[in-house]
């Protein structure tokens, strides 16, 4: 196979919103404002699957004077509204609600997931299974689901979800012995936080994750200290994957010394592999350079140790992946953020590995990556 190999396989455009979930619920039109940040898992036929988040939003947000958002509630699906001159609408994502006295957001669009089947180098649609999409089911989760990653763990998959809702900002857990048909498994962690990422398998008799806790809130480091004060990628334990607590050791933290990797947070669940010659967890998370309102998302790698996965083994500064402009060229159109690629999902093929990107909030984006691109700095 030559590389590179980087394309978009699914848009906005893939999406046949007569089978949405919210689909003849609501009395306004919508649309696909993004397909993408897929969680990615291969099933056993040899296929790989996308979990793809689908935000479906109001083709005209602000109707009367009011800015609106989709709300599930029991039975299908409401539309809210506030007063126009109360909210933020910078951000074409989201609007900011003032008059608080903290911060209040609601989304301009609801979130679902879509399984799409891919072929098994993950370049062409073999099937997309809307009957097996998987949508809010309460009130946890009444602004949508989002952001699927997936783990396999011997013969279980298991898929962390970010749930939305005013009542909290959770982490729900959903099991599958197909990776096509869901069960929820409930709420796991109960703060917010938009990156948990469970480790495909277990070490020591356990399971591990890692998290990425959000606060308005950073304590300094020392002056000096290789890294700076923001979110960082935090490890977590369970017995069964269901009750979690947060492990001593630090995981991987924002370094002083580039703008780059201002603020992090996990990608791909990690991987057992041979990087380098080292052999432990790859992990692939992403650094936000600041600029306007979104920043600069660009992937970046890290290798674990196997037995002690809070130690780093190998990384690099220079990043992996980055956005890629001339793919979403063709969408130009549908733009809303640019300079932004959100890595998702990995999967083991060979000499390679197949990446799962989201692509500016916009698509879902295919890259093979050689293995010996993974050069330690």
């Amino acid at each position: 196979m030559s590389f590179p190999v980087d394309r978009l396989v699914f848009a906005p455009g893939d999406v046949d919103l007569s089978r949405s979930p919210l689909a003849g619920s609501l009395d306004a039109e919508t649309y696909v404002l993004g397909a993408f940040n897929p969680g990615m898992t291969r099933l056993p036929n040899g296929n790989l699957l996308l979990m793809v988040r689908v935000a479906e939003a109001l083709r005209e947000p602000v109707a009367a004077g009011k800015v609106r958002a989709i709300r599930w509630e029991e039975g299908g699906y409401v539309l809210d509204a506030w007063p126009l001159e109360l909210a933020d609408t910078a951000d074409p994502r989201k609007f900011l609600l003032h008059g608080h006295g903290w911060k209040i957001m609601a989304l301009t669009s609801l979130s679902w997931l879509l399984p799409v089947e891919l072929s098994p180098d993950g370049l062409e649609v073999v099937g997309v299974h809307y009957g097996r999409a998987v949508a809010p089911a309460g009130s946890y989760q009444c602004y949508g689901v989002e952001d699927a990653r997936i783990s396999r763990i011997g013969d279980r998959w298991l898929m962390t979800t970010c749930s939305v809702s005013p009542e909290r900002h959770s982490t729900t857990l959903y099991s599958s012995d197909d990776a096509l048909d869901w069960t929820f498994e409930g709420i796991v962690l109960d703060h917010q936080n938009k990156d948990m990422l469970i480790f495909e398998g277990l070490v020591g008799g356990e399971y591990w994750a890692q998290t990425r806790p959000l606060g308005d809130l950073y304590f300094a480091y020392p002056p000096g200290s290789p890294y700076h004060a923001g979110p960082s990628i935090n490890l977590a334990t369970s017995p069964d994957a269901l009750h979690w607590k947060p492990n001593v050791h630090p995981g991987i933290r924002p370094h002083a010394g580039t703008a780059a990797t201002a603020r992090i947070g996990g990608g791909t669940p990690p991987i057992m592999a041979e990087i380098a010659g080292k052999r432990g967890w790859l992990t692939l998370w992403h650094g936000v350079e600041p600029k306007e309102i979104v920043g600069i998302y660009r992937t970046y790698w890290s290798l674990l140790d196997p037995d002690e996965p809070w130690t780093i083994l190998a990384t690099s500064h220079p990043p992996l992946i980055e956005a890629n402009p001339g793919l979403t060229a063709p969408l130009a159109d549908a733009m809303y953020v640019h300079d932004v690629v959100f890595t998702t999902g990995i999967a083991d093929a060979g000499d390679h590995f197949v990446v799962a990107s989201g692509e500016a909030d916009l698509a879902c984006r295919i890259t093979h990556v050689r293995k010996d691109a993974f050069v330690p700095s």
